[in-house]
């Protein structure tokens, strides 16, 4: 199994999670040595788990991810897509290069990695998650970028999910509310995290949707938190 942003609050939490029910990882990060401790981490914790440096928007990255953990697993049979960033600004601030930054790792990158992990499962069938967020459904002030990449997820989700059922792979779209994950404290320390949910719940919404029989398919799946502002 690939989980992209693997060192992050959510990703990590997804890896302890489901190392946690005996999957073994590919623990995908931009950062070499974050994946790396990460990794380390779960070991510690008796998890199968190998740490990769990739750039979920560079196709070559990608696919070179895909090959060496087919050398070390033999095959992949699950992703999931969370790797992400987020620039709060008014859209006179927000750089053509910013914009186009999100949109590389939060939308491209899930392009790129599910491409990969289609081509990985083909005659096998597998499971394809991608993290969205409930600013898929809703929209707030200062985050036009991640708004549309956000609703580029849940759209492409629901595309491929029609796309590759006959295939034999699964394709979830989760959205995620608020977590009490680095993603949101580092850059609103004041929030209020009460409103907030713990990222392991999310985690465990994951593998309840990667733990379906094979007859059965969750689309879509929301996990918010009981006090989440964003969603009514």
């Amino acid at each position: 199994m690939l989980v992209t942003g693997a060192a992050g609050g959510l990703g990590s939490a997804t890896c302890r999670v489901l190392g946690a029910a005996g999957a073994r990882l590919v623990v995908a990060d931009l950062a070499d040595e974050r994946a790396g401790a990460c990794a380390r981490e779960l070991a510690d914790s008796g998890i199968d788990a190998w740490p990769v440096g990739v750039d979920v928007g560079d196709e070559a990255q990608v696919r070179r991810a895909f090959a060496n953990a087919a050398e070390r697993y033999g095959a992949i049979d699950a992703v999931v897509n969370n790797a992400a960033i987020d620039i709060t600004a008014p859209i006179e601030q927000l750089s053509v290069a910013d914009w186009e930054r999100i949109v590389r790792t939060n939308l491209t990158g899930v392009f790129v990695v599910a491409r990969q992990a289609c081509l990985a499962m083909a005659g096998r069938g597998g499971h394809i998650v991608n993290i969205a967020s409930t600013a898929s459904k809703r929209a707030w002030p200062n985050a036009s970028a991640y708004h549309a990449t956000k609703w580029g997820v849940l759209g492409l989700s629901h595309a491929l999910h029609a796309e590759l059922r006959p295939r034999g792979i699964k394709v979830c779209a989760i959205v995620a509310g608020g977590m009490r994950t680095p993603f949101l404290l580092d850059r609103f320390p004041d929030i209020d995290t009460t409103l907030l949910q713990d990222p392991r719940s999310v985690a465990l919404a994951i593998r309840f949707v990667l733990t379906q029989p094979a007859e059965t398919v969750i689309p879509e799946m929301m996990v918010i938190p009981m006090r989440e502002t964003s969603w009514p």
